[in-house]
């Protein structure tokens, strides 16, 4: 516990140190400045039951936001609050509708815990996927609040599963269920003793993908820009992920390309307008386009500059390829893209994510080492239509056979009457 209090102490100082170079950090504290003040003002007139959200930054959003749409859907008197702990979650979304309160969540100690709860007096608490904070869940179960955790999921390198993983442990028995994706998650709980309040429930992401697929709008600019030829879209790419890409569309040019790197400040997007030939930028073709100036002939790739619409382009793909699969952390999200049908290919570094094992045995996923399994690969799924056919079909069919996770969680909030008309 020391252990905790200590990280907990730390992290606030460490994040004003870095602060003056790191943008995340200073974002990270100016975003907790006078936050009680905020909360007692956007709460003290609230007359109705509340439901509080918790996701550590935009992953997590994603993943909490089926069951957060339907509990807004299915009991419209209650208030939501939504809260993030990084500012990746809580600047990219703090806009949205669908909850009545956004807010960064203040650093956990006992204090501000109890002071939280005296001003949001929640009637249910949603945590999702992996991020957990002992007094927060403390409180929470120390005032007989329902809590719940959404999409968990967990790994045997985990402190909870560890000598020195006793704070993690206590954690657990403060959720009154434990969803998780997974029967290995629900083996490993097993293991530590946890049984009756653990349910496997699937990944709501496959719920989230099948809804933004649902509700797709088109995108005028990208369907003037990939015509009708074929389109590799990649996304959330990283430097290394692009240097295997740029290799295969020096020689390729009969195909468009879209990508989307994983940050986009001026440095990055400056290095990706080297490594790529023929590329512009995704605001410098919008202007061209809206202006009407002309856009040069030889542009085959497009380097999207902003947030938020990635979901979306994956649907004007031929083939889609996820970044992330050459760093330490893996790759993201390929949901998004196996949604629409799509073939899917990746780096090597995604052991953590058992939809891409999934996703591999059934033949819509492809695992590369290097450029040349990157040629071999697009270029068999572009020239041979069977090939593109199966895995196309596979990556749709995979989605939609592990739909219904958030079916689940409502079924429980509903059957125990953890929230009323």
């Amino acid at each position: 516990m020391l252990l905790y209090r200590l990280f907990t102490w730390l992290y606030p100082k460490i994040a004003w140190l870095i602060s003056f170079a790191n943008p995340k950090a200073s974002l990270w504290l100016k975003g907790r400045r006078g936050l009680f003040k905020k909360l007692a003002s956007a709460f003290h007139t609230n007359k109705q039951p509340v439901v509080w959200m918790h996701c550590a930054s935009l992953g997590e959003f994603e993943q909490g936001l089926p069951v957060l749409e339907s509990i807004r859907k299915h009991y419209p008197g209650y208030t939501v609050l939504l809260t993030f702990f990084s500012p990746s979650g809580f600047e990219t979304r703090k806009n949205y509708k669908g909850a009545d309160h956004i807010f960064y969540l203040p650093m956990d100690t006992p204090a501000h815990a109890n002071r939280f709860f005296n001003i949001v007096q929640p009637s249910l608490v949603l945590f999702v996927k992996y991020e957990f904070w002992y007094y927060y869940l403390q409180e929470a179960s120390q005032r007989n609040i329902p809590t719940v955790l959404v999409s968990g999921i967990f790994r045997k390198n985990q402190p909870f599963f560890q000598w020195y993983g006793g704070v993690h442990k206590k954690m657990l028995t403060f959720f009154s269920k434990l969803f998780v994706q997974s029967e290995a998650s629900a083996e490993l709980l097993a293991g530590i003793g946890f049984h009756e309040n653990v349910m496997v429930c699937g990944d709501t992401r496959f719920d989230r993908v099948l809804e933004i697929a649902r509700n797709f709008e088109p995108l005028e600019l990208i369907s003037h820009f990939c015509k009708e030829q074929p389109v590799i879209i990649a996304g959330s790419t990283w430097t290394e992920d692009d240097e295997e890409l740029a290799h295969f569309i020096k020689t390729n040019g009969s195909v468009k390309y879209i990508i989307a790197p994983h940050d986009i400040d001026e440095e990055r997007l400056a290095e990706c307008l080297v490594l790529y030939k023929h590329a512009m930028l995704y605001s410098a073709y919008d202007l061209a386009y809206r202006s009407g100036n002309g856009i040069p002939e030889n542009v085959t790739t497009l380097i999207i500059d902003n947030m938020g619409m990635l979901s979306k382009l994956y649907r004007y793909a031929t083939i889609c390829y996820i970044g992330g699969g050459f760093g330490d952390d893996g790759i993201h999200n390929i949901l998004e893209a196996a949604v629409y049908g799509k073939p899917v290919v990746f780096g090597p570094v995604y052991d953590k994510y058992f939809e891409a094992d999934e996703l591999l045995d059934v033949g819509g996923a492809f695992s590369i080492e290097n450029s040349l399994e990157l040629e071999d690969i697009f270029k068999n799924l572009l020239e041979n239509q069977e090939l593109y056919r199966k895995s196309a079909s596979a990556s749709a069919g995979y989605v939609l056979n592990n739909a219904g996770a958030t079916e689940k969680v409502m079924h429980y909030i509903e059957a125990n009457r953890l929230l009323t008309n």
